[in-house]
């Protein structure tokens, strides 16, 4: 026992003091919103919306991107002659419409705002979710799922991932929602008891990501199941997903 005792002594105190303190370190290939300057483009250069393999970008009076499209791969900056896109650092990227996700270059982000007092008055404290992977390549079920570990450790904010939609105040859904996982995700839907809210997580479950347009799914979450707040990325850092569910209860 006091050799236990002795190692967790050791090993210190582990979880981030987030958002109380400094977010952790990101990577240095982490990719926030991307940015562009469109007053350095040629009047006839379209090479980045060309390049971009979801249709995220579009070209006007600026340059305009979607990121409920875009999966962050950088064909865009690559294929810029002009190296006019870069990618910022911030990972605070969650919105609560749909809309808000076209963000044009130069423009801030309408960030997620907190839910409403009723919502807030029940899930503000203790926020029970269940995850649905409706078609998911994993990687952003991974990245939520990093939520629940020592390092993140969202249980100290009261959200908790549960087995059972029954239990659930909420769905987090990810994944492109594939013809095989359709009818589940809308049993799943029925199944949590009202009032309840939707989080996207990543490019698939709001667009159906890299998959848009293939006949095997239907792009990402139905419009039969209302979305409260869209967590873009592919996948979503788990700071980026930390930092949505934060918004929404009124922490940030």
């Amino acid at each position: 026992m006091i050799k236990a005792i002795l190692a967790r002594l050791q090993q210190g105190y582990k979880t981030t003091a987030y958002p109380d303190g400094p977010a952790p370190a990101l990577p240095a290939h982490f990719r926030g919103c991307p940015i562009a300057d469109r007053s350095n483009c040629p009047s006839d250069c379209r090479v980045c919306e060309e390049s971009c393999p979801t249709r995220a970008i579009e070209i006007g009076e600026n340059i305009q991107f979607d990121l409920g499209r875009c999966i962050f791969c950088t064909d865009c900056a690559d294929a810029c002659p002009q190296n006019n896109i870069q990618y910022s650092k911030d990972y605070s990227l969650s919105c609560r419409s749909r809309k808000d996700l076209i963000v044009a270059s130069g423009k801030e982000i309408a960030l997620a705002k907190a839910l409403d007092a009723h919502l807030l008055r029940l899930f503000g404290r203790s926020l029970r979710l269940r995850q649905v992977s409706a078609g998911g390549c994993n990687a952003c079920e991974a990245d939520s799922n990093v939520l629940t570990t020592i390092g993140w450790d969202i249980g100290r904010f009261g959200i908790q991932f549960v087995a059972s939609p029954r239990h659930a105040d909420g769905l987090l859904i990810t994944g492109c929602v594939t013809e095989n996982m359709r009818e589940a995700l809308e049993k799943t839907y029925a199944a949590t008891p009202s009032p309840k809210i939707v989080i996207a997580v990543g490019a698939c479950a709001i667009s159906g990501g890299p998959f848009a347009g293939r006949p095997q799914q239907h792009n990402g979450i139905p419009s039969t199941i209302p979305v409260d707040v869209y967590i873009p990325g592919c996948p979503p850092h788990p700071l980026t997903i930390l930092d949505g569910l934060l918004r929404i209860l009124g922490r940030l």
